[in-house]
Formats: C-alpha cells, structure tokens, sequence
C-alpha cells in the first residue's frame, strides 16, 4: 500500500468515526422520545387517508384538517385524565368532610354474603368493624389499605402517564400529516439506498400493513366492543359500559372478549329467565367469535403478503413488544417475507424472457 492509499484510509476512518459519534449522539438525544414518535408515525400512517379526506372537504386546507384531528385526538386521551381527577378530587373532598365530621358510615353489607359459608363471616366482621369502630379498623387493617391504595394509586398514574404520552403523539402526528407527501418521498429514498431496487415498494408495503393492521385490529376490537355493550345495554346489563371497555381492551390485545361475555352468558341464566337468557345467549356468541371471520377480511384486504405471516407478525408482535408490536410486527415480517421471495426469486427468469426464449427466431 502506497503513502497515498494510506491517506484515504486514514481520512475514510476519521470520517467514519465522526459519523459513528454523531450518530450516538443522535440516538442519545432521540432514545427518550422514541415511543413516542413511533406512535406518532404508526398514528400518522393510519390516519392519513381519513386526514387527506378532510383536507379536501376543506378546500385543501391542511393546516386545518391536521389541527382538527389533533383536537379530536387530545380530547379522547386527555378527557378521561380530566374527567378521573375531578372526579376523584370530588370524592376526595366529600370523603374529607364525612371523616372530619363524624358521617362516615358503610352501607349495610349484601344479605347475599351471609350464604358464604367460607369468606361469609369473615367478610361480615371486617365490614361491621369499620362501620362501626372507624379508628380500631384503620389501626388492625391500615398496612393493607395503605399497601393497597398505593398499588392501585401507582397504576392509575401509570394510565395517567400513557395517556399523557399518546397526547404528545397524537401532537407530533399533528406536525407529521401536513408534510406527508414530503416524508413519505424521503422514506422511500431511503429505502431505495437500502434495499434498492425495492425500497420504496417496501415503503408501500409498510404503510399498507399499518393501515390494514389498525382496520383489523382497533377497527374490529372497536365494532365488537360497541355491539356487545349495546347488548348488554338492551338486556339491562348495569355494568354495560365497564364491560364493553373491557371487550375492547382484550379485543387489542388479542385475547378476545370471551373472558368477558362467558361470564357474563353463564350469569343470565342464573339472573334472566330461561327465554331471555336464550336470545341473550343466541346473540352474544356471534358478536364474540365475529373478530375470527373480521379480522382476516380487513388485514388481508389489498395486501399480497399471505394472511398467515400478518396473523403471526400481530401475535408475535403483542407478546414481544406489546401493543406497539401489533403495528411493528407484521411490517418486520411482511418486508421480510418480501425480501426472501425476491432473494428466491432473483435467478427466476421473468415472465418477458420466458416469453422472449419461447418465440422462434
């Protein structure tokens, strides 16, 4: 190797060792912040179709259309947060006043509990000690309730805080659905640098799979929650609302409303007469097994990506990565699946020289 030649590896070696360094420190700086603008992208991709509409019901305002979709988003994350501390400041204060003057007094226990044979009397006593010896309970029992309203306490903030993250989503999105075009042409050369020829087609092909994957996940664990709160509503079900939210959580997550309905179907017959219970049960069935025939419609539609891979990417992602994985593991999969059909399909002779060596000369 010449003097020459060892200069340009010398000078190829400095410059990679600056870029390595900037990149660190950009990762540094970007690590905090990386749920965050992922959801905001997986948001941003989702919703494009919806927002490109409404910018054109508006006359092309943009600026207009991303701004009343981060509002809708920012009242349906922070209005419960609102909601639950007010309410819970209304509680808190009420509870307050009841203690400092004396009020507080238990409801009478349900006379169900008597039938208890095992917890009954336990139960029974616990209950008549704080009803009726306030400062004995809290000095026998204080270190549970404490232990206990801190667990709940750290979870309700946890809920809080996510909460407060996806608003910060939903408001990068916000910045994200104007220059659209924009970032969707710089991923795409991105992609082309590294996988080109087909970069930008795996580029689609993500954007595709998020927006099927947010159909057949949220959109179908979203339909089968609102239909069984509905039944259950009809039917004077008190517990209607909770329940549905609870649907719709195991229904994003992908365990499925059954561990909700069940329970629910087995209590009607024990609480609604024999024909009611059989219409409640004729129809609860279906809405609970619809998200097997739903969910495969909507993620497959339009994609070439076999359904099993889609299905697998979403399990695996939600056991691995939980539920930003929905999103993020079909996308791995689907690209890479992609990629091993091209590299298996790179020494295939096309269709137009087949058809080219076929014709005679």
């Amino acid at each position: 190797m010449n003097e020459f030649d060892e200069r340009r590896v010398i000078d190829l070696g400095i410059r990679l060792l600056f870029l390595a360094l900037f990149l660190y420190a950009a990762l540094l700086i970007v690590a905090p912040l990386a749920g965050i603008v992922l959801w905001a992208v997986i948001l941003a991709v989702a919703i494009y179709p919806l927002f490109d509409w409404l910018a054109q019901k508006l006359g092309g305002r943009r600026g207009w259309a991303s701004t009343i979709i981060v509002l809708i988003g920012l009242a349906v994350t922070i209005g419960p947060i609102a909601a639950s501390v007010a309410t819970l400041a209304e509680y808190g204060a009420g509870l307050t006043d009841r203690l400092s003057s004396g009020d507080l007094k238990l409801p009478p226990p349900p006379e169900r509990i008597n039938e208890w044979e095992v917890l009954g009397p336990k139960i029974q006593e616990v209950w008549s000690l704080f009803d009726n010896n306030l400062a004995t309970a809290i000095d026998q029992y204080g270190e549970v309730i404490l232990h206990f309203g801190t667990t709940v306490l750290g979870k309700l903030a946890g809920v809080g805080v996510g909460l407060l993250a996806m608003a910060l989503s939903i408001i990068v999105m916000g910045m994200m659905l104007s220059p659209g075009p924009k970032l969707g042409e710089m991923l795409q050369n991105f992609g082309n640098r590294v996988f080109a020829p087909k970069g930008g087609e795996f580029v689609d092909l993500a954007a595709a799979t998020v927006r099927n994957v947010s159909r057949g996940v949220l959109g179908v664990a979203a339909i089968q929650a609102f239909l069984a709160g509905v039944v259950m509503l009809v039917f004077g079900i008190d517990a209607a609302g909770p329940l549905a939210i609870l649907c719709l959580i195991l229904g994003i997550i992908q365990v499925g409303p059954a561990p909700v309905i069940i329970p629910v179907i087995i209590w009607a017959w024990s609480a609604m007469t024999p024909g009611i219970a059989l219409v409640f049960t004729i129809i609860m069935v279906p809405v609970m097994i619809m998200d097997n025939f739903l969910r495969p419609i909507f993620i497959a539609r339009g994609l070439e990506t076999p359904i099993l891979v889609i299905l697998v990417g979403v399990i695996g992602g939600v056991l691995s990565g939980g539920i930003v994985g929905i999103f993020i593991g079909p996308v791995i999969l689907s690209v890479f699946y992609e990629l091993v059909m091209a590299w298996m399909n790179a020494d295939a002779p096309s269709e137009e020289d087949a058809e080219s060596e076929e014709a005679p000369s």
